[in-house]
């Protein structure tokens, strides 16, 4: 399987970046740093980064508008190839433009427990809070400050006369351990059947009177004692793909979706004519677009009276 393509912005010496470099090395690491970007042209972590054989950008933000600068770096990024972005230590708060262009697919290291003490002089505040332990956090980018949802943390034991300086020391080991394991697991969990059934677990029981059973060795959602809607499909009769089945028309629509994208449709075995298989391990699923699908397979077999309730509820 292909590497996932990471681009890691920096502003200093780049330490956690070197973290995630040498972490991708490793034979059976899921992604590899195809771009160490800063900005700040003498961030030292550029010329490791080049001697490690990576491509490198920078930029000076100084007389720059955020959203020009912002704008410059995305499209470096793009450039490269990159599917991902880590923060490692970049000292410059985006614009939620940015921020919306990566969503789901940017992550950030942020030395506390969050979330306790976002922002600056996190180990300070935790000494002087009379904590019992630091720690580091990794966490998906939202457009507000280090928040996002939490992809791991690792408690850091504050000690009988630490400094904020000797409490760093040991938070930033841990941080060197923990963000390669956090990017490892993201990278991969669009090809995971667990992370791909709770999506779709999510928006399937989000409708009116459904459920959830196991039918033909498979995780189904009906109507509440009556007619099944969906399927969700891991490697089912060893066909390798990881599909969500869901009713449509008939053999016309079938045919044409799959022949509209083939790569992404095909006809579910054992189930006929009026049900398509929809792939969802192809890295780049439109989870809206599930949910619209999902909507429409459990409108097709709702009694008339719950359908044309749900009906009168759009209304509104």
């Amino acid at each position: 399987m292909a590497k996932a393509k990471v681009a890691v912005l920096i502003s200093g010496s780049g330490t956690n970046m070197a973290a995630l470099l040498y972490a991708s090395r490793a034979e059976d690491c899921p992604y590899e740093i195809v771009l160490v970007a800063a900005n700040d042209p003498e961030a030292k972590g550029l010329g490791l980064a080049a001697a490690e054989g990576v491509e490198t950008f920078a930029l000076s933000h100084k007389g720059m508008k955020r959203a020009e600068h912002d704008a410059a770096m995305d499209a470096a990024i793009r450039a490269s190839g990159a599917q991902w972005v880590a923060l490692a230590g970049y000292m410059r708060i985006l614009t939620a433009d940015f921020v919306a262009g990566w969503e789901g697919r940017m992550v950030n290291i942020h030395p506390s427990l969050l979330p306790k003490y976002t922002g600056l002089h996190t180990h300070e505040r935790a000494i002087e809070a009379g904590d019992s332990h630091g720690g580091v956090t990794v966490h998906l980018v939202t457009a507000e400050l280090d928040d996002g949802p939490v992809l791991g943390q690792t408690p850091v034991a504050i000690l009988p006369g630490d400094t904020a300086d000797s409490l760093a020391s040991r938070v930033l080991i841990a941080e060197h351990q923990l963000y390669s394991r956090c990017l490892a697991d993201l990278v991969t969990r669009e090809n995971r059947p667990e992370w791909l059934l709770e999506r779709v677990r999510e928006r399937a029981l989000a409708l009116p009177e459904s459920d959830e059973t196991v039918s033909h060795g498979m995780a189904c959602f009906g109507i509440v004692k009556g007619k099944k809607f969906a399927y969700f499909s891991a490697d089912h009769h060893g066909d390798g793909r990881i599909a969500l089945l869901v009713k449509i028309s008939g053999a016309d629509e079938q045919a044409m979706l799959i022949e509209q994208d083939e790569a992404r449709f095909f006809r579910p075995a054992y189930f006929g004519d009026g049900w398509i298989a929809i792939r969802l391990d192809l890295g780049d699923t439109d989870w809206d677009g599930v949910a619209e699908w999902l909507s429409r397979s459990w409108k097709a077999v709702a009694p008339r009276k719950l359908a044309g309730l749900m009906a009168a509820a759009d209304q509104f």
